[in-house]
């Protein structure tokens, strides 16, 4: 079985004036398909760049980066983008959800950008919202819906493409303790449908969900461990 990523001793130096600051020191991860993964670390343990990297977002200063078999660090920009519209659906703290647009339109949007017919994309944004529980909600525009809502219209977009990974930043963040957990069920019904997901988080309860924890301190993979007892709703 081919991982969906493989990273190997990989570094990300950031210049800050005439400092040089190590986000990353040399990490190395395999994430194979259908696995759930929670990255783990305090603010400065470089899980933020750790996602970002994973995602596609940013490049690494050193090291090997394979997604899928292919070597990220020889692809250019139109190629990044390729790959995190198509294969990676992410999920922010945030929603990152277009105000004036309704939910039906904010989950269409990788399909926009890809090119899709508008009636395949209809077809599609319908099937997914269906399947986190918003077929009723379609037309309204985010400052109708809850948080919750609003993060299942996210999760929705992030699906919408059938990505080889969901990576979920902080997904609970802005959401009070029983949404949070309304929206981990949701994330553990998906990665038992089959999803790869990555979740990265700060807060141990949520990561205990994961079926494999990753530990990060000061830029190194401090633990990296199997979750014998995940936890389910």
């Amino acid at each position: 079985m081919q991982p969906i990523i493989q990273i190997e001793h990989i570094t990300k130096v950031y210049e800050m004036g005439t400092e040089e600051v190590h986000a990353l020191r040399d990490v190395s991860l395999t994430i194979n398909p259908n696995e759930y993964v929670a990255i783990m670390g305090p603010s400065g343990s470089g899980k933020s760049t750790l996602m970002n990297m994973l995602g596609c977002l940013d490049t690494p200063t050193s090291g090997i980066y394979n997604f899928k078999g292919l070597d990220v660090n020889d692809m250019d920009d139109n190629d990044l983008a390729e790959i995190r519209n198509k294969e990676i659906g992410f999920v922010f703290q945030t929603f990152n959800l277009l105000p004036r647009a309704s939910s039906l339109r904010n989950v269409e949007l990788p399909l926009i950008y890809a090119g899709e017919s508008t009636s395949k994309r209809k077809e599609r944004a319908i099937q997914v919202l269906t399947n986190v529980g918003l077929h009723d909600r379609m037309h309204h525009k985010p400052n109708e819906l809850s948080g919750g809502q609003r993060q299942r219209v996210a999760i929705a977009r992030a699906l919408i493409t059938n990505p080889a990974i969901i990576l979920a930043d902080e997904p609970t963040g802005n959401l009070d303790s029983k949404t949070g957990i309304e929206i981990m069920k949701l994330l553990d019904d998906l990665h038992q449908k089959g999803n790869t997901i990555i979740l990265v988080t700060h807060e141990e309860d949520i990561a205990r969900h994961a079926h494999r924890i990753v530990r990060l301190k000061d830029g190194l993979v401090e633990v990296d461990e199997v979750n014998p007892n995940p936890t389910v709703y």
